[in-house]
């Protein structure tokens, strides 16, 4: 292992290069099909309704399993779990871009979601065995954030240059050789994590899947159904009993995929709360910005990603350069707390968008105002909930986190969708579309402004302080 964490180590900056790809990918993919749906829809069939699922059959798989996916990371390894987890989104690829049937489509999709839901866990995992308890933690978190913000932008950008230059499958394809490189480098620059001897909580990994993934799945689809209709109330009440059904196994389990005294550390619970409320708020304004740009100022979809790049370079900048430095001296619940106020702050700016406003004026100073929360906000909450674990729980507290940022961006976006949709009405004119994206900004910024209060409120002061040692100027 020494030979990977010795101070200067160049493995272990190439697989932090490998873990910072995953995250890169993970969310890349969760985007860069946005612009391509239209000609899927033409050459596969699809009806609108069942257009949609594109999208969600990735997110459902993907958030229903990352806490599977950190467990089997504690007991057969990371880098197993890691590799295998590539190989699964390499396979999801091919299906998904070789798909000439709906079904297939859907299903290429979920297994890219399967995928994800084992790489994700498995990466912080990783990260923690290469620089846990290093001066090199708070940099390499930096950049293991960065990579998700740029994977978002570079789908976006991606997705319509491939499917402009090229054709829609190829937004799948990109992948393949991405995947294949990871695949050969991992063995060499990531740490062979040893298995542990425990078994499978094949309960609770059914009712934890089954109930996310149900939730989820009333979630995405209740914009389009109704909140109200009965296939979402029988998605949500199934979420529920399976979630509550989890519990009880986990309470009497002798080796449960999620051992629920995890939670008695309050900065870990703090500290997914945040992440939750984060997502919930940062990816509708991402998505939200976008459909104004295009559909309100006419941007087409390049120029639209181009628009998000200095957004995406301020975050980089910040989590790499400014964070860390911050976090040293002020400790994380202060940058935790700023940085979702700040990102409130820039969301309620973008709310005063115009139907016939501009680019400079209506959306960058307000986007980098919020991008610059979400830099000093995503970190320290990162770092908090996985240092907060014990060394063997690592991947199911990674797992945890994951799916706290996946629920939330799920459950933001769909009910951010909705209230949209009601201050739009019938319309789709640029004052009406206007007036639902300032909504959905609206709605955003009180999430934000949520999360600060809550944070305020769950996360001990001490936690910032026993963190700070390690969050020396070394590490900038």
């Amino acid at each position: 292992m020494s030979s990977f964490t010795d101070r200067g180590s160049g493995r272990r900056w190439l697989g932090l290069a490998l873990i910072a790809t995953a995250q890169f990918v993970v969310i890349m993919d969760t985007s860069i099909i946005g612009v391509a749906l239209p000609d899927i829809q033409r050459e596969l069939g699809f009806t609108p309704e069942s257009l949609s699922w594109v999208f969600n059959a990735y997110v459902v798989a993907f958030g229903g399993l990352l806490l599977l996916g950190g467990r089997l990371s504690d007991l057969f390894g990371a880098r197993k779990v890691f590799i295998g987890g590539w190989a699964t989104l390499l396979i999801g690829s091919v299906l998904a871009g070789a798909a000439g049937t709906v079904a297939f489509e859907i299903a290429g999709r979920a297994v890219q979601g399967v995928g994800a839901a084992l790489i994700a866990p498995a990466a912080l995992t990783l990260l923690m065995t290469l620089f846990g308890g290093t001066p090199d933690l708070p940099k390499a978190f930096a950049i293991y954030g960065a990579a998700a913000p740029i994977g978002g932008t570079a789908g976006v950008f991606l997705g319509g240059v491939l499917t402009e230059y090229a054709s829609w499958p190829w937004v799948f394809y990109i992948t393949i050789p991405i995947a294949l490189l990871v695949i050969i480098a991992a063995p060499f620059a990531l740490p062979a994590i040893p298995a542990r001897s425990g078994s499978i909580d094949v309960g609770g990994a059914l009712t934890a899947t089954g109930g996310l993934t149900a939730l989820v799945y009333g979630i995405v689809r209740a914009p389009e159904a109704g909140w109200v209709a009965p296939e979402t109330l029988t998605a949500f009440i199934a979420g529920v009993v399976l979630l509550l059904l989890f519990f009880v196994i986990q309470s009497r389990s002798r080796q449960p995929l999620l051992r629920l005294g995890i939670f008695k550390a309050p900065q870990l619970g703090a500290a997914n709360l945040a992440q939750l409320l984060l997502g919930a708020a940062w990816i509708p304004m991402w998505f939200f910005l976008n459909l104004y740009l295009q559909q309100v100022l006419g941007a087409g979809a390049f120029a639209s990603g181009a628009a998000l790049l200095p957004m995406t370079a301020l975050i980089v900048v910040g989590m790499i350069a400014l964070a860390p430095r911050l976090q040293a001296r002020f400790g994380a619940k202060p940058m935790i707390v700023s940085g979702l106020l700040l990102l409130s702050a820039g969301l309620g700016w973008l709310a005063f968008a115009r139907p016939d406003g501009n680019y400079v004026v209506d959306v960058l100073p307000a986007s980098l105002v919020a991008a610059l929360g979400m830099a000093l906000a995503f970190v320290p909450s990162l770092g908090t909930a996985i240092s907060s674990a014990r060394p063997e729980e690592t991947g199911t507290a990674a797992g945890l986190v994951n799916t706290s940022y996946q629920i939330g961006s799920a459950v933001g976006l769909a009910a951010l969708t909705a209230v949209a949709a009601v201050f739009t009405g019938a319309a789709g004119d640029a004052p009406a579309l206007t007036d639902g994206y300032s909504a959905a900004f609206v709605g955003a910024a009180i999430i934000a402004f949520v999360g600060a209060l809550v944070v305020t409120v769950t996360l001990r002061p001490a936690v910032a302080a026993v963190q700070e040692p390690a969050m020396s100027q070394a590490a900038v």
